[in-house]
Formats: C-alpha cells, structure tokens, sequence
C-alpha cells in the first residue's frame, strides 16, 4: 500500500538508490577503504614528526625613553652661567666656574681633586693657613684664654653701649648666665610660656622684628651704636656660585675666617685678613654634589671640618692629610648637622623626615635614633649652660626643647614645644641660655 502512493519522482529516486548500492558492492569500495584506512593509522604509529628549527627573531627591541636625570647623568647644557645679568657689575672678588657635576664618590677625595680653584698652589695656602691657627689654638693659647680674650672684647664693647644710652640688661644677658639647672628651665618656660611676653634674644632687641605670643608685632627703634655701623667694600666678596645654604665662622679670634657652602655642594673658605696681593683670600671646593647643609668646625680641633649634604653623605676635611674623608653615607637627605660644646666623639645630624642621628665617630655607627617631627629638622642647637638641653626647629611648624637625658628608645617627651602657622627653620639658645630665638617665613599681605 505505501509503494501505491508514492509518486513517480519518489519511485524513480528509489530504483537509482539501488541500483547504485549494488554497483558499489559489486566494486567492493567498502572493504577496499576499510583496509586503507587500517594501513594509515599503523604508519603513523610507526613515524616520527621532526620539530623544524626556530630561527631567531629579529624584531627591533622597544627601546623606553629615561631623561637624563632619572638616569643619574648631568644635563646636556650648561644653562645660563649663574652669575648672569644683563648689566654686569664687577664684584669686589672673583669666583671661579663649576666644575662639571661628579656622581657621588663613596670613599675619600683629595683636596687638591675637590679644588674648584684657578691656580692650585691656593690649595695649600689655605692649607697652611688652617693648620696655622689650629697650631695657635692648641700650643700659643689655650682655650680658655682664647675666649676670655673675647668675654674682655664683649665687655669693652657693653660698657660703651652703657656710655651711649643702652640699658644695663643687655650686658647681662650676655655675662651673666645662670648656673643652676632649674632657673634655667624656669626661665625657658617663662619665656615660652607669655609670662615674658617676648619670644627674643636681648641682643636682637631693636634689630629685627619683635613678634609676640598673641601675635602683635612690633619694630623697636635702633640703637645709635649700630646705626653708626658701616660696610666697607673690602669686606664685601662673592665667595659662591648659587645660593648659600650655610655660614659659619672659626671660632678664634686670631684671625678671620669664614667656611660657606651653596646649593651645588661647594665649601668655600674666606680669609678675611689675607694681606697677600696675587691672593683674594677666597678658596673654593666641591666635595658634594647636592646642596651643602651642615658646616661644624671643632673649636679645639680647627683643621678637621665636617660637611654634611642633601646627598646622604657626612664628609671631614682633614687639612693635615689634605683630604675629604667619608664619615657616613645613608639613602636619606641630612638636613642639618650640630654638635654638643663639651662631646667631639658625636655627631647630631636630621636625617629624612623629623629623623634625629646621634653618630659615634669612634665606632663608626649610629648610637641613638628617634623620629622627633613629623617633617625635616632644620636646626639643632644646644644650651650653652647645660648641654642636654638640645632645641630643633622643623618644617612641620614647630620649634622643640628636648632634655636628652630623659630621652629614650620609646619616649620621646619635650620640655616645651612653640608652634608657627608655617615652616621654622631655625631655633638657637640665646648666650646665657634663657631664651630662645626661632625663624620662619612671614607672608606679607
């Protein structure tokens, strides 16, 4: 019944499907591709595929572009020499040119390689000269006698001021400092606290700004002494290229001698009383090479100088073996270096942020550390009348009276702290100790 009722197409389709079947048994395609296909898959078995050879790439490697300052190099160009104006005006001195920037030297330099200078026979006039007064200090006078002869200078000098009208508090502020611990502190703390309205040194009163605890200001009217003062030419020189970053003087009264040093990392010396005519008196190294923040000449050790810098380094320029040796290298910036008036085997110096060091010379490594800001340390000064009491100055706003002996690993607790609305960067005991004097930016407005 079902082949009835298929049509002709449908049957037609049939009869070719059969037809085709038995042709293709009749040729035995079925059996023939079944043994070939059985054949294939035993060869490959049986064989082996052989890796080709890579052939090296030879693409261009990507090359990333790195200034040359995060590379450590010096720039391309000089730039505009420092000392560029339009309308040049001849100075009292001369300075000499930059050397080209060094990478930093981990190990001691050589006087005469960290010269700046045009002639090196300089090199060892200065030299001579340091190791002269260092030999003055040590056998011609003692110590003592060296500064007695200034404490009679001061007083010849006071008792003029006295002639001409200025009030005996003065000279005691400068000759009369309290022994006693406690009246020290006392005074400190009157003087911090508002029961002595004024924040100031007597010496300074009259000569610069006198600012108040409840913020007043006011200008006191100058002395006739000092406006009797004037400024010679010849004590006018240019010592560095740049910006100075510090100053100090060499405390004797033999001669007059300054040490500077500038945000390159030069030190230059200024013999003030140098009578030699072929000679400005002005010598120039460069044993740093970032900005100079600390110069600390020992008062009965003259020709050893220690440096201290942005770069991490603490170096002492050694006039007798005519070096810069290498004190203390660390990863982070020195911001400043001090020293206490009656220890030589320590340095005191800030290191990172609010970090205070206490460096032993003798072993070679760091005594004492503690975060006392929570910013840099810009200053370190220490009381003149009991050198445990130490004052720091930060960029975080304050100024710090710290007692070392209370100080240790875990407590760090000041005896008096004086906040600024901005940046304090500097702190310093007045002479008798009783007051302390501190700086900071003031915006005008």
């Amino acid at each position: 019944m079902a082949s009835q009722n298929l049509t002709e197409y449908e049957r037609r389709r049939l009869e070719n499907i059969k037809r085709n079947a038995e042709m293709v048994a009749a040729l035995k395609i079925h059996s023939k591709a079944t043994a070939l296909s059985a054949t294939t898959k035993r060869q490959r078995a049986k064989t082996y595929k052989v890796s080709p050879v890579k052939k090296p790439k030879t693409e261009t490697p990507i090359v990333i572009r790195r200034s040359l300052r995060t590379r450590g190099m010096p720039p391309d160009t000089k730039g505009l020499a420092d000392d560029f104006c339009e309308n040049f005006e001849k100075t009292p001195k001369s300075v000499s040119p930059l050397k080209p920037q060094s990478p930093r030297v981990l190990g001691p330099i050589s006087m005469r390689d960290a010269f700046s200078g045009d002639e090196m026979e300089s090199n060892q006039v200065l030299v001579e000269t340091i190791l002269s007064i260092a030999k003055k200090t040590q056998v011609g006078v003692s110590a003592k006698e060296e500064f007695a002869g200034v404490k009679d200078a001061k007083e010849e000098n006071l008792s003029d001021f006295n002639e001409k009208g200025k009030p005996v508090s003065c000279e005691r502020e400068v000759l009369e400092c309290p022994v006693k611990e406690e009246k020290l502190k006392e005074e400190l703390n009157e003087n911090l606290s508002g029961k002595s309205k004024l924040v100031s040194c007597g010496l300074v009163e009259g000569v610069v700004k006198s600012e108040y605890l409840d913020g007043s200001v006011k200008i006191e009217k100058i002395d006739p002494w000092l406006e009797s003062m004037d400024l010679k030419p010849e004590n006018v020189a240019r010592l560095l290229p740049g910006r100075i970053m510090v100053v100090k003087f060499f405390p004797c009264s033999s001669m007059r001698m300054i040490a500077a040093g500038n945000k390159f990392g030069n030190i230059a010396f200024w013999n003030v009383d140098c009578e030699d005519e072929q000679e400005d008196g002005i010598y120039l190294y460069r044993p740093h090479t970032a900005p100079v923040s600390g110069i600390l000449i020992q008062q009965y050790s003259m020709s050893k100088i220690f440096t201290s810098c942005y770069d991490g380094f603490i170096r002492l320029m050694d006039a007798e073996k005519e070096v810069f040796d290498l004190v203390h290298s660390c990863d982070d910036n020195i911001f400043c270096l001090s020293q206490q008036p009656n220890n030589f085997t320590s340095l005191y110096f800030g290191e990172g942020r609010g970090g205070l060091n206490i460096w032993d010379i003798r072993t070679g490594k760091s005594s004492k550390t503690w975060m006392l800001h929570e910013d840099r340390i810009n200053t370190i000064d220490f009381n003149s009348q009991n050198s445990n009491i130490m004052a720091t100055s930060s960029t975080d706003g304050t100024a710090c009276i710290w007692d070392l002996r209370s100080m240790s690993a875990h407590k760090t607790k000041t005896l008096k702290t004086v906040s600024h609305s901005r940046a304090v960067h500097s702190a310093y005991f007045s002479p008798s100790g009783s007051s302390l004097a501190t700086t900071r930016i003031c915006l005008q407005h």
